[in-house]
């Protein structure tokens, strides 16, 4: 899949076009479970015969020795960052149940990072969601929510949930993933390749007002860092706790700030 660094889309300069082209042998797809155990709450249903969800292919290729290029036609939105983050109301997988989450919610009460990926039932994906998932009680130290968001439905979520780790599953979650299946969220969020039918790798932090204040989108083949987001996090926390500082580059906790003066920053230039 094709990729590109945050919040910025990168460009070849080899004219012609490679995309990365998805192909699932039928012996990997046996791995995952052939019965979709289904919340009681869904229509009094126990279980439904279930065919995994195989990922079509996002792109083709153009020529057997075409070169990589990693433009995408995405969103072209206005920078959302240090707007209010748009809201939404949608189903979603938690605990092994459907449940609705409303980003509004949240509002006055935590913090939120919102990610969104491709889809179900890929490779990127898995290892950013269940690194999420395993580190979860430390945002949840930072008065954080987590929501993972991609478009596939609430019983493609399920599905992957009860499938183990070890065959490309994510077993037990300990956050929301969130179906789009409209793609309005995305398209929200300016992450929705149109033509792909697919998110981008977009991750916004929105603070307990509900303003987003970071975001970062990753192309496609580009997993993101959890040690980054967190990072990030606790400097936007810090900053909105002590307004009259700011954060240099790589600032984590208890490391010196720096004050956004002339004369007053240069304590902090002197110290460095």
């Amino acid at each position: 899949m094709a990729c590109s660094a945050a919040s910025t889309t990168l460009l070849s300069s080899n004219p012609r076009v490679f995309i990365t082209k998805f192909s699932i042998s039928t012996s990997s797809i046996s791995n995952y479970p052939q019965t979709l155990a289904v919340p009681k709450s869904f229509s009094g249903l126990h279980k439904v015969p279930f065919q995994p969800q195989v990922p079509r292919s996002i792109s083709s290729t153009r020529g057997s020795h075409s070169k990589r290029s990693f433009l995408v036609k995405a969103s072209s939105e206005l920078p959302l960052v240090g707007n209010t983050a748009p809201d939404f109301e949608a189903e979603a997988v938690f605990d092994q149940e459907f449940i609705k989450v409303k980003l509004s919610q949240y509002i006055g009460k935590k913090y939120v990072i919102l990610f969104f990926y491709p889809l179900d039932f890929t490779f990127v994906c898995p290892t950013e969601i269940t690194a999420f998932s395993d580190r979860h009680d430390e945002f949840e130290k930072l008065n954080t929510e987590i929501l993972g968001v991609s478009i596939d439905s609430v019983f493609s979520h399920l599905a992957w949930v009860q499938t183990d780790r070890k065959s490309g599953g994510l077993g037990d979650l300990k956050y929301p993933l969130i179906s789009d299946v409209t793609k309005s969220i995305s398209k929200s969020y300016g992450v929705l390749i149109h033509d792909q039918g697919i998110a981008l790798r977009g991750l916004f932090i929105i603070d307990k007002e509900g303003i987003i204040q970071h975001s970062t989108i990753n192309n496609l083949a580009i997993g993101r860092s959890v040690d980054e987001t967190k990072r990030t996090l606790q400097a936007l926390q810090y900053v909105q706790e002590n307004p009259d500082e700011v954060c240099p580059a790589g600032w984590k906790p208890g490391e010196k700030s720096m004050k956004p003066d002339p004369k007053l920053s240069k304590e902090y230039f002197s110290a460095i």
